[in-house]
């Protein structure tokens, strides 16, 4: 239960199948801003400057924009830029222009501020997740084996050294060694929970539940950091809402175009636009990111969807409050504990407040004049600074970007090293977005892959590939 929530316990989907999260998210396709990696180098991680991952995310990138000074046009992540037509889209980003907003054609481009259409990681159709794009061509490898419904237990150490994992299968438990090193890449939650449960973190706290300390690393599970969304609702008066196509038979005709062409709406990704804003013009970058939907529906998709509507997410991309991932108990297939500590710190609810007023702003404008129904989220009745707070604590939910538990840096709450080596055991490095020191200013799969891709010449050995300097 989160405080800051008003009590309420937050749903935290993750992908439990190949490709991770990458197989269940919305698909957009967004970098963050170059400031978040040059704010990486400035806390001492050598390496990571926007300069320095440049290259890494062009390398990574099939992108239909073809290759650009931002763009890579070749690699194993296709990125698409098809857009379908939606009259609540278009009318979305033209009531954006009409409030003070620029129109942005490539948020990954030279500038991240503005309004506009996302890139999405489909191809032809098909999610691109990092199984089909990275992992499905290579499966007849001789030197890769992939186990599924495998549970990892425990780190195998020996002297502060990794030596191998011990995972469960079929109810059976195996142990398998590694030679050189191990690559842990269990995400945001699970990376920690393995390292604590093998014995690396703070040591009261693994002492206290029963836990035998290897190494005392007071940063693991701490730092945790996710983007907090409230989503905005009205109803639409016109029947053009995506809610049109609730009826089964329309739901068949979907599925049918795009199963027989690959076209169609079931071929785009949910979040079709958004944007990158100020909540206050004096700031140097965004901190607010937008999600429009020509649709309504509660938070995850719990309950089916009664009317036509269109909603706006308004997400805070850097909070400030901190959170943990602890044990709950000593049982591997046992979930940790999350605190993600949402709106501890004060100054980060007066940014999603001032978001919520500028969508409203946004949604007010004459392009959407005659599509604006009843607001029903949070309403037109809750207009004060105290009823704007009381709707973001009771209404407020996960994007899905748990970032930073296992740290890098070279500090005293810091997990890996700038070549993401854990810090004081052997042969282990942590190789996904729990190692983000600060969270950074967009959707975070794209980022992960970014890191991946460093990661595999630091791990094989290769010189980095050349720093481009873009901002």
């Amino acid at each position: 239960p989160e405080t800051g929530l008003d009590g309420r316990s937050v749903f935290w989907p993750r992908g439990k199948v190949l490709g991770g999260s990458s197989s269940i998210n919305a698909m957009i396709y967004i970098r963050g801003h170059a400031r978040d990696y040059d704010l990486w180098r400035q806390q001492g991680n050598e390496g990571w400057s926007f300069a320095d991952v440049l290259p890494y995310f062009k390398r990574a990138e099939g992108s239909e924009r073809g290759d650009g000074p931002y763009h890579g046009a070749d690699g194993p992540l296709h990125v698409t830029t098809d857009r379908f037509d939606d009259l609540l889209v278009d009318s979305f980003l033209g009531a954006a222009l009409e409030a003070g907003h620029k129109l942005n054609g490539d948020f990954n481009g030279a500038s991240q501020e503005g309004v506009g259409s996302y890139d999405f990681t489909i191809h032809k159709g098909h999610r691109a997740s990092t199984a089909q794009c990275y992992l499905k061509p290579v499966l007849k490898r001789p030197n890769l084996k992939v186990l599924t419904k495998a549970h990892a237990r425990k780190i195998l150490m020996e002297n502060r050294q990794a030596k191998g994992v011990e995972y469960e299968q079929a109810g059976n438990i195996h142990q398998v060694y590694a030679r050189k090193e191990i690559i842990l890449a269990g995400g945001a939650i699970n990376s920690p929970q393995l390292l604590l449960l093998s014995g690396i973190g703070p040591a009261h706290e693994l002492r206290d539940i029963g836990v035998e300390v290897i190494h005392d690393l007071p940063g693991v599970g701490k730092n945790l950091q996710d983007h907090l969304d409230y989503a905005v609702q009205y109803e639409c008066l016109k029947p053009i809402s995506a809610y049109r196509y609730i009826p089964f038979w329309q739901q068949m005709q979907i599925f049918l175009k795009w199963r027989l062409a690959r076209t169609g709406y079931g071929a785009f990704g949910p979040t079709p636009a958004g944007g990158f804003i100020k909540s206050d013009p004096a700031q140097d970058i965004p901190d607010l990111q937008l999600h429009f939907m020509p649709i309504t529906g509660e938070a995850h998709g719990f309950s089916g969807i009664k009317k036509h509507g269109f909603l706006c997410h308004v997400c805070q991309l850097r909070p400030q409050s901190r959170g943990e991932i602890t044990l709950a108990n000593t049982d591997p297939l046992a979930h940790p504990k999350i605190q993600p500590n949402y709106l501890s710190d004060p100054a980060d609810l007066p940014v999603l407040r001032k978001g919520i007023t500028m969508v409203r702003e946004i949604f007010a404008q004459a392009s959407m004049e005659e599509f604006r129904g009843e607001e029903f989220s949070p309403g037109d009745h809750i207009q004060s600074n105290e009823e704007l707070d009381l709707a973001i604590r009771q209404g407020a939910e996960t994007i899905y970007h748990p970032v930073g538990t296992c740290k890098m840096g070279s500090d005293s709450t810091s997990v890996v090293n700038a070549t993401l080596k854990v810090h004081g055991i052997e042969s282990l490095r942590v190789v996904d977005a729990s190692i983000m020191p600060t969270l950074i200013g967009g959707n975070t799969n794209a980022p992960t892959i970014m890191i991946a891709e460093k990661a595999a010449d630091m791990i094989r050995g290769e010189t980095p590939l050349a720093s481009e300097s873009r901002i």
